[in-house]
């Protein structure tokens, strides 16, 4: 066996980064499907040319080097590999992409991060250098991030990925003081919000909205091989039986503590109801996460009224916020965006970073983090 080759982190050429710049756009491709696994995309480079490509496709199929090795055949003999996740190393539903990489007798890996997973946290590193292939680690990373931010939640945090999105109009209203809220923004945005929507492995409100709206909280306008779970906030199981939230996929209603009949009426109905006691008479959010990722939930998509929205806020559980704003206003006297206690300084503020600002139709659509 070849002396073991120590991994590294660049410097990458131009032509590295076009490689797995072209890596990073088959990824994407997985990112209605691949859930609970993360987007995969892999290239396969030979002479300057690409003799092979793939992308993860969905949870137990071929992981992306895989249908890349296939598409390569013999000429990944040699090759260079770019990989936008670090080749697994354990036996799942599918084998170690690391040995059928070996095998392939492929001449250098390039991957663009780690895998967060425990079960190969650089071991599939260590499979390649081991075997004396050249593996590289940090290319285009920030990007590989960027697309499996609840895959890489879920295993460092042991919690989904939780996207709050709202649409609120320029004076920060989401619905008028009676609860009606169809439609501050346009068309267009709310087409681009079931895209958010089917990236996501679980879409979550409350009972308020549930009784307010009686909205399908489903992906539509979007093609999609599967339906995200949904998840109601329901603290003394009001949801109706008859709830349009309760048909299609799989729904599941978290309560405080559950009242014998009304459980009964739901079950019948196929929903799962988990009762979670919190403080303050509503369900334990911080458990609610773990639970969720337990169920392998990588991105949470929030879309709810300002109680649910003010208490992940005030939990501390929001990791981005999706916000549309149209150009209307409704007034001082109609629903606002977070609920929660008056601030008694400015410096209880939240701040938000920021992180892309785009024109959806007539609507403005934001991006934000905690700072």
């Amino acid at each position: 066996m070849a002396e073991p080759a120590e991994p590294t982190q660049g410097p990458f050429s131009a032509d590295d980064h076009a490689w797995m710049a072209a890596a990073l756009r088959l990824a994407e491709r997985g990112l209605y499907t691949t859930t609970p696994n993360p987007r995969v995309g892999c290239v396969i480079v030979k002479d300057g040319r690409l003799v092979g490509a793939g992308w993860h496709q969905q949870a137990g199929g071929p992981h992306a080097e895989i249908h890349a090795l296939r598409q390569a055949g013999a000429a990944a003999r040699g090759a260079t590999v770019y990989v936008t996740l670090e080749p697994c190393s354990h036996h799942g539903r599918t084998p170690p992409c690391a040995e059928a990489l070996i095998d392939a007798g492929v001449a250098r890996v390039v991957a663009a991060m780690r895998d967060p997973n425990p079960q190969v946290a650089g071991r599939g590193i260590e499979l390649l250098t081991l075997a004396g292939i050249r593996a590289e680690v940090g290319l285009m990373q920030e990007e590989a991030i960027a697309l499996n931010p609840g895959f890489v939640s879920r295993m460092t945090r042991g919690r989904p990925w939780v996207r709050v999105k709202t649409a609120a109009s320029l004076d920060g209203k989401t619905a008028l003081l009676d609860g009606r809220s169809q439609w501050i923004t346009g068309e267009a945005a709310r087409r681009d919000g079931h895209r958010w929507r089917a990236r996501a492995c679980a879409i979550l409100t409350g009972v308020g909205t549930v009784l307010a709206d009686d909205p399908q909280m489903n992906v539509r306008h979007v093609d999609t091989t599967r339906q995200p779970l949904k998840v109601i906030l329901d603290s003394r199981l009001r949801t109706p039986p008859a709830a349009r939230i309760l048909q299609g996929a799989d729904t599941l209603i978290v309560c405080q503590q559950a009242d014998p009949a009304r459980l009964e009426d739901l079950l019948a109905r196929g929903a799962t109801v988990l009762e979670l006691p919190g403080p303050e008479g509503r369900p334990d959010l911080a458990l609610l996460m773990e639970v969720l990722a337990q169920r392998g939930v990588n991105e949470l998509h929030v879309e709810a009224g300002a109680t649910v929205n003010g208490a992940l806020l005030a939990a501390g559980l929001i990791d981005e916020w999706l916000a549309y704003i149209a150009p209307v206003t409704l007034g001082h006297a109609a629903r606002g965006l977070f609920e929660g206690p008056p601030l008694a300084d400015m410096s209880a503020r939240r701040q938000w970073r920021v992180m892309e600002i785009n024109l959806v139709g007539e609507d403005l659509r934001l991006i934000l983090r905690p700072v």
